[in-house]
């Protein structure tokens, strides 16, 4: 034989060991499906949602991805993660069942449902791991497109790595940003907002984007012709495409069925799209669902017999089957011999998963049984333990809630008795309650040395007391970060060639170019996302949303996705992206909002940090760069032509988060605010203070974390009085503060008259300045209404204004 035809013949070889590698993976990914789906109904897990039909056109698409390379994706595609090797079928069970062991379940320690992955980004301690030594996986979430805004992020970083060579020695994130970002998503959830708006960015910005859609023909029970203009997600995007004369997407057809031309097809889209930064579109039509959507319902249910049958008769695995007989690669024995040891694999492989998670239950249940039968023979109420003990004993199945339950309950009923076994009980629970907070309550916020809580505080130095508007200490100390941090970049509407709306970046895109200050369009969903996605890879973006009213568009992938990112990974991920944006007080309703309570409920997992000025405001911005968490900075929008001192160290200075600040002391009230309107207050006791009433004024300065110091109760056991004053509407921000003082620092202890808060009407302010004034607190109301509080108080020494 030549060596001609021997390289062929082991070419051949070798792509026919590939091909009967990617169908034993298909066949145990769809077996790991069709048992997952028993499982459930079984009552072994809670729900199952599966990858089922599209495991052949993940194969092709795995076959692209390579180390560095990033997903964000749809919660469908557990056969990419098998084949990238991100995901065993022993940790897709332990997923299911919801196994709290990273070391078992590493996506997300049992904390996200099946079907959600991701993986690891971050060593034990917090600390980046090397991500280009690795293929990656953003975490997912179950919101319909979800994914998408987080996708434009992932991929512009490639761009930012390739094209600025200050960051070529970022190893750990990037290869001269030769790394694509694969999204993932099912075809109905293209009707969603932030597909359209990351679309529409990825081909503005034209960025290594490789966007898969797959192509079942539902959403749930309805149709695609319901869903997309012209049935079609390509044709519908197809003014996207790109011309000889103007840049766009590139857009690809294939069939979900077809292994040949999804290889192809794959290995051009990715080709081009990694060497070029052409963003792809990547149409996987022809996909079935042989399950349905979930275990939640049947698809027997909306689909036609027609339908049915052609989902039998279109399975991707089958026409994968047939390719692999048709072309002489296997027989039929060999293909069936594959199958047999697929099932027989995931059977063996989820008999392990759940041995292991029965494991974590078993010495609890045993210990809580021995411990409730010794209870039963120590009290005098032992016939009703007994009966628990028993009850527990016959349930099928059980879980960490049916043994915590009965442990609680049983003690009930030793209520003033005692006993070694109701001790060892407590004991029991007490060590119990503590692990699980740490199962399921852990991560929400960094538990690494960079921390936002161990970053130290610098105070600002002062070398003259010369004055100078807010805006120019806050840009000098943004050109200070930039020249010290490369890492650091900045983007949003207006802020790049004419330094933002209110001139706080002037001149920082001619200085640091349009890579690091660029302006966007108007897109605040994606804005965020762009953040989210870069902040995952190693840089330090800050993302501006023009006003505080404009975040409402972003403020679901904010709760959803970057709250949540080291919660739902248990601390294996994380997006440490600064968000700035401006309020309160502008004019007219579009203008005006300040929704704190909306947004102090909706991202619980970032800071909240509320300045009074722009020396404030910088000190965050030079804290929150030296820490791993995201936050929320709301500038006070009067405070940009109001006259600061200008610190002599900038970048070094910090504003410490969770801590309050007493600006004014007092021995009558108590006063809480901040923003803007805590310089209205400041004003106002001014005033006060010449009608012989004496003001504590508080800045609280953030509002997540607030005061973990618990100082405003400590001025209260002084004052013995509490008004909070804030620019949102009734019970919103101010019901969150009442908690905190009232409930969490035990400050009811120490009032002597009710709690008072001021805020605005319900209704956003109307237009001009006498809009505002009759519709959120001024300086008349705010000391209207501290006088009558102290009226009631001492009617004598402060009789009736009117």
């Amino acid at each position: 034989m030549s060596k001609e035809n021997e390289v062929l013949n082991s070419l051949d070889q070798h792509y026919k060991t590939t091909v009967l590698e990617d169908f034993k993976l298909a066949r145990i990914s769809r077996e790991t499906s069709l048992l997952g789906r028993r499982e459930v109904l079984g009552g072994k897990a809670k729900f199952g949602i599966f990858g089922d039909g599209k495991e052949i056109a993940q194969i092709a698409m795995a076959k692209q991805f390579r180390n560095g390379d990033f997903r964000s994706g749809y919660y469908r595609d557990q056969t990419f993660m098998m084949a990238i090797g991100a995901l065993s079928v022993r940790e897709y069970f332990a997923a299911l069942y919801a196994h709290t062991d990273i070391n078992v379940e590493p996506a997300s320690g049992g904390r996200q449902m099946g079907g959600h992955f991701s993986t690891r980004s971050l060593n034990e301690d917090g600390s980046w791991k090397n991500l280009m030594e690795q293929k990656n996986s953003s975490a997912d979430i179950s919101p319909t497109a979800g994914q998408m805004p987080r996708l434009v992020g992932l991929a512009l970083a490639s761009k930012v790595y390739r094209k600025d060579k200050a960051l070529h020695d970022m190893t750990n994130f990037t290869n001269k940003g030769n790394e694509v970002a694969f999204g993932t998503i099912g075809d109905a959830s293209t009707s969603e907002g932030p597909f359209w708006e990351s679309m529409n960015a990825a081909g503005v910005l034209q960025i290594p984007f490789a966007m898969s859609v797959w192509d079942d023909g539902y959403g749930i029970s309805v149709p695609k012709k319901y869903q997309t203009t012209k049935g079609s997600i390509s044709d519908a995007l197809s003014g996207m495409q790109r011309t000889k004369d103007k840049p766009g997407f590139e857009i690809f057809k294939t069939k979900g069925w077809d292994y040949p031309d999804l290889c192809e097809t794959y290995e051009k889209a990715i080709k081009l799209c990694r060497e070029e930064h052409v963003p792809v579109l990547i149409h996987v039509e022809e996909v079935n669902q042989p399950q349905g959507h979930s275990t939640s319902g049947s698809h027997e249910r909306y689909k036609s017999n027609d339908r049915l049958a052609w989902e039998s008769e279109m399975d991707c695995i089958e026409k994968f089957k047939e390719f692999i007989l048709s072309s002489g690669i296997a027989e039929v024995e060999e293909l069936e011999a594959i199958e047999k040891d697929a099932k027989k694999y995931v059977r063996e492989e989820k008999g392990k998963a759940w041995k292991a998670f029965n494991a974590l239950i078993d010495n609890d249940f045993n210990e809580v049984i021995g411990l409730l039968n010794q209870m039963a023979n120590e009290s005098s109420n032992g016939v009703f333990i007994q009966k628990i003990a028993d009850d527990l004993k016959q349930t099928m199945g059980p879980i960490k809630k049916d043994i915590f339950s009965a442990a609680r309950k049983a003690l009930r009923f030793m209520r003033g008795e005692e006993s070694t076994g109701k001790t060892a009980l407590i004991d029991w629970l007490n060590r119990g309650m503590d692990s699980n907070d740490d199962q399921y309550s852990s991560h929400l916020y960094s538990q690494s040395k960079d921390a936002v809580k161990n970053i130290p505080i610098v105070d600002p130095v002062y070398g003259t007391d010369e004055k100078i508007d807010g805006r120019l200490v806050l840009r000098d100390n943004f050109d200070a970060l930039f020249s010290k941090h490369p890492e650091v970049l900045t983007f949003g509407e207006d802020v790049g060639k004419i330094g933002g709306v209110n001139q706080s970046m002037e001149g920082m895109q001619e200085k640091f170019g349009e890579l690091r200050v660029s302006d966007t369009g108007i897109r605040e969903c994606t804005i965020i996302g762009q953040g989210i996605g870069m902040a995952m890879r190693g840089l330090r973006p800050i993302a501006e949303i023009q006003y505080l009213d404009y975040l409402l568009y972003a403020i679901q992938i904010m709760s959803d996705d970057l709250a949540t990112v080291q919660y739902r990974t248990k601390g294996g991920q994380k997006a440490p992206l600064i968000i700035r944006t401006r309020g309160h007080r502008l004019e007219g309703i579009w203008h005006s909002g300040s929704p704190m309570g909306m947004i102090l409920n909706a991202i619980r997992g970032m800071y909240v940090c509320v300045p009074r000025n722009m020396t404030k405001a910088a000190g965050f911005y030079n804290l929150l760069i030296q820490a791993d968490e995201p936050a929320l900075v709301v500038e006070p929008l009067n405070g940009y032509r109001s006259k600061e001192n200008r610190p002599d160290n900038l970048t070094e200075f910090t504003t410490a988060i969770g801590e309050i600040e007493t600006v004014v002391e007092g021995d009558d009230i108590t006063m809480v605010s901040y923003g803007s309107t805590f310089n209205i207050c400041q004003e106002v006791v001014k005033q006060l203070a010449e009608v012989e009433i004496s003001v504590e004024l508080i800045d609280a300065q953030s509002l997540i974390p607030f005061d973990t110091k618990h100082e405003v109760a400590e001025s209260l056991s002084k004052t013995n009085r509490l008004v909070i004053v804030d620019e949102d509407v009734s019970s919103g921000a101010t019901a969150y503060l009442l908690d905190q003082i009232l409930v969490k620092q035990k400050g009811y202890y120490h009032l002597d008259s009710e709690p008072l808060t001021i805020s605005a009407k319900d209704h956003r302010p109307a237009y001009s300045t006498d809009g505002d004034y009759f519709s959120k607190p001024n300086a008349e109301s705010i000391f209207d209404e501290v006088y009558a509080l102290m009226h009631e108080a001492e009617p004598n020494k402060y009789p009736k204004i009117y």
